[in-house]
Order: structure tokens, then sequence, then C-alpha cells
């Protein structure tokens, strides 16, 4: 998963960590709503997560900077905000709720980018949930 072979460039994206309470709640979380899993990794409690699988490469990953803006009224986003890609946005909506997951922001059509849906986590972490497609209207 993560060794000496790991060397991203200098100003590229390299980790990020999801800080939970209950580390069974969040993987049951996690893996019911995007099949990830995860490996113990270093210090108790630190698990490493494999967002792919064996079958999927992964790609580089976007960024922007912005405004600071609240998601729904009394949501603000603070800090870094993750979104993460979905195959079927309307199915990861019900899993998510299906597994104790809120909807913050229900889903919005961004055009000729797709449709993207704000979480909330059952440790109370915020994060998007996109569907992209070049297509969307």
């Amino acid at each position: 998963m993560l060794g000496m072979e790991f060397k991203p460039a200098s100003g590229q994206l390299a980790h990020f960590s999801i800080n939970v309470g209950d580390m069974n709640r969040a993987q049951a979380f996690y893996g019911g709503v995007f099949a990830w899993t995860f490996q113990a990794y270093g210090p108790p409690g630190f698990f490493m997560i494999d967002m792919a699988g064996a079958e999927v490469k992964p790609i580089a990953c976007l960024g922007s900077i912005q405004l600071r803006r609240e998601l729904v009224p009394g949501v603000v986003l603070n800090g870094f905000e993750c979104t993460i890609a979905v195959a079927d946005i309307d199915s990861t909506i019900e899993a998510i709720q299906r597994l104790g997951g809120t909807i913050v922001m229900a889903k919005c059509t961004l055009p000729a980018i797709g449709h993207l849906a704000f979480i909330q986590d059952p440790e109370g972490n915020l994060a998007g949930a996109m569907q992209y497609d070049s297509k969307a209207e």
C-alpha cells in the first residue's frame, strides 16, 4: 500500500485524514458508501485507506482555492474541502442515509461538470460526493 516508493512532487496533495471518534462506525460508513477498505498502519487507531482497489488506477487530484461560503444556512466549511468521485450520485445518497450519514446540501447539478451533494458522516465530518458528467445540464 504505502512504501518507500511513494514520492509525490513538491506541492502535490499527498495525504488526507478523516478524524473520527468511533473507528468501527466510520469504517462501516465509508466502506459501505464508497467501497473503501482499510489496513492498520503505524500507531494504534491509524488505518490507511484503499480507495480504488487493484483494478482502478489513481488519477491526479484537482485543487481550487475559493472564498469561504455557507453550504446551507448555518453550515460553513472551514479548512480543506474534500470531494469524493462516485459512479451514481443517487445510489450514493441512499447509501449515505442508510449507513447513518446525512445530506447537508441536496444534490445539485453543475453544468458540464456533474452532480454534487454535500454530506456529513456519522462522525460529523463534511465532504462532497460528485458524479462527474461533462454532459450534465
